[in-house]
């Protein structure tokens, strides 16, 4: 039992990161932070799906717990590969790799599974911060893809996760995509921000979510399916 538990604990701990991303700096700047974080071990690197994929079957015991995945690859695209590569790791968690005006794109990756999405804009320290979220189970979305897909979606049909929420739980909502505090978002809509936070709790219970990113992600997600 202790031997199990030890385990477990083991891989509580350490998380192995695979990386697809084509851009050399990028790549480079990624290997480079993650080698200095302990808990963190870099896997397999790759410039393409197709090369990636290679690998990882010729390694059938291999796994590892986090991905990060960049949309526009050459060859086999981003989107191509998530089906792929979650068949091979049904585990593994894909954090997507993203530029500007990307929002139906991005869309597209919530649907196939993928459960962060930041923007290559996104500070390193940041883009730990999202594998350790992912890697316990939550979602992650960089402020500046959150913002891009809510103005993307305000020009699209009617979300219908808008019938459960109240048109100021709607507001209040609005205002979390964007990244304001709840503060600010009450000196907006004219109430406290103890009030703004009461909606809060009732948008997580409407939607059955347990967090802003988790909420962000099933409203964005909704319009979808």
């Amino acid at each position: 039992m202790d031997d199990i538990e030890n385990n477990k604990e083991k891989k509580d701990e350490i998380k192995i990161i695979d990386i697809i991303e084509d851009d050399l700096v990028i790549r480079n700047n990624l290997v480079r932070y993650f080698d200095i974080i302990d808990d963190i071990h870099i896997g397999i690197i790759s410039s393409s799906a197709e090369h990636y994929i290679n690998m990882a079957k010729q390694r059938p015991d291999y796994n590892a717990d986090v991905m990060l995945l960049d949309i526009g690859l050459p060859g086999m695209s981003g989107l191509e590969a998530i089906p792929q590569l979650l068949e091979l790791n049904p585990e593994l968690d894909i954090i997507m790799l993203t530029t500007f005006e990307e929002e139906k794109r991005i869309l597209k990756a919530m649907c196939l599974g993928a459960v962060a999405y930041l923007s290559k804009r996104t500070s390193l320290a940041d883009i730990l911060q999202a594998i350790r979220v992912v890697h316990k189970g939550g979602s992650y979305m960089s402020p500046m893809v959150a913002r891009d897909i809510f103005n993307y979606f305000l020009k699209s049909d009617q979300n219908p996760l808008d019938e459960l929420l109240t048109k100021r739980q709607r507001e209040v909502l609005h205002g979390m995509i964007d990244g304001k505090s709840h503060v600010s978002i009450g000196a907006e809509l004219f109430i406290s921000p103890q009030t703004v936070g009461s909606h809060v709790k009732n948008i997580y219970q409407a939607l059955h979510v347990k967090n802003k990113a988790e909420a962000i992600a099933k409203y964005l997600r909704a319009v979808h399916h």
